[in-house]
């Protein structure tokens, strides 16, 4: 059995998530079942982009500082650290760690920010289409790995939780790389399990006091969800956050994948809740991405009817003039160079995108809206 607790918690006062996170560990067993005294504990937090605490796009730096406060009253030593979305270098950390609001969490004694930008190679003989992987430097030189997600919506994944912010244990331009190899949502989620199993962390934490609905995992609207969400699993994890936004977990590729590899258990079994009561906290009308693809018309049709079927009703990237700063950033993190720039103003090659969405995922102003023909929006109501 893996356990989830659920601990309330309705904003981020720091005695307030102390408390919270520390009932948590304690439903979970304890420090002593998961950390040595003087480990050294990667917190993998999710620091997609430079984005305020407030725009709940990052791990909040409230619950992150509590948690590295408490690892250290234990006994351990704590680095935090992420690959951002697009390039990994000094520079670019340096600037997300100040504008997310971290700059106040390290001590350079006992917790530090990760600046070690190197990567290796590393052997995953448990995982599914990565047996081998790139990954960043840190990982090596820490002893445990803890995951530190973002409660929030996901163009592509539906939700990313625990499971894909260990996305981020891949270096830098690498992760658009394993985007245009892999475009088909199934190969995507069982890569990011792949990746995650390699990652294994010891433990799981969601920040779920402020997350995101809609148009994720930076474009979409704040919603107070009010909890501490920890697990020894990830998969066991993200399996219940994604209930809590009143998703089907079917509906969610990483939790689906987990099911049909045997990760994690169908219908909560092998699954002890503790804390909270999972029914007083699932949420009303939820916003799901709007991104949504229909393949109604695979292996029904002669392919290359398909083909222009697909083009024509798939969901498109449309960049807004109006909201467009021109800065680029959409196309310099287009795993298949679709988009090129004309006038400081994106367009792109729908014959080439892959519907990853990193376009909107990255964008810095929300500029980017996925376009959905409205037959396809009739269809999804249906």
């Amino acid at each position: 059995m893996k356990k989830v607790s659920l601990v309330k918690c309705i904003d981020y006062e720091y005695e307030k998530v102390k408390y919270a996170i520390s009932q948590s560990v304690n439903n979970l067993g304890g420090w002593d079942k998961y950390i040595s005294k003087g480990d050294k504990v990667l917190l993998k937090v999710n620091l997609l982009m430079k984005k305020k605490p407030e725009e709940a796009t990052t791990t909040h730096p409230v619950f992150v500082k509590t948690l590295a406060d408490l690892l250290v009253e234990y006994g351990a030593l704590v680095v935090i650290g992420d690959s951002p979305g697009g390039p990994f270098n000094e520079k670019v950390l340096k600037g997300i760690y100040k504008f997310c609001g971290y700059d106040d969490i390290s001590n350079d004694d006992t917790i530090s920010l990760n600046y070690d930008v190197s990567s290796y190679e590393d052997t995953n003989p448990e995982g599914l289409l990565l047996k081998k992987l790139e990954v960043i430097g840190v990982l090596k030189s820490v002893d445990k790995v803890i995951s530190v997600s973002k409660f929030k919506t996901h163009g592509m994944m539906v939700f990313t939780g625990a499971v894909k912010n260990m996305f981020g244990t891949i270096p830098g331009l690498v992760k658009a790389e394993y985007h245009y190899k892999m475009p088909n949502v199934d190969d995507f989620s069982n890569m990011l399990l792949d990746v995650c199993i390699n990652a294994d962390p010891v433990l799981s934490f969601m920040d779920g006091i402020v997350g995101m609905e809609g148009n994720g995992p930076s474009a979409g609207n704040p919603i107070d969800v009010g909890l501490v969400i920890s697990s020894e699993s990830p998969y066991h994890l993200d399996d219940i956050a994604v209930r809590i936004a009143g998703m089907d977990p079917y509906d969610v590729p990483t939790v689906k994948s987990s099911y049909e590899r045997g990760l994690c258990e169908e219908n909560l079994q092998g699954c002890e809740l503790v804390g909270e009561e999972l029914k007083d906290h699932i949420l009303d009308e939820f916003k799901y991405p709007s991104i949504q693809d229909v393949k109604f018309f695979k292996n029904r049709v002669p392919l290359f009817l398909e083909r222009i079927l697909d083009y024509n009703l798939r969901p498109r990237p449309e960049f807004d003039e109006k909201k467009c700063i021109g800065c680029g950033e959409c196309y310099r993190a287009c795993p298949p160079d679709a988009i090129t720039m004309k006038d400081n103003f994106p367009s792109v090659d729908l014959m080439k995108c892959i519907r990853c969405y990193c376009c909107q995922e990255l964008c810095p102003v929300k500029a980017v809206e996925i376009y959905r023909p409205w037959i396809l929006r009739k269809i999804v109501k249906m």
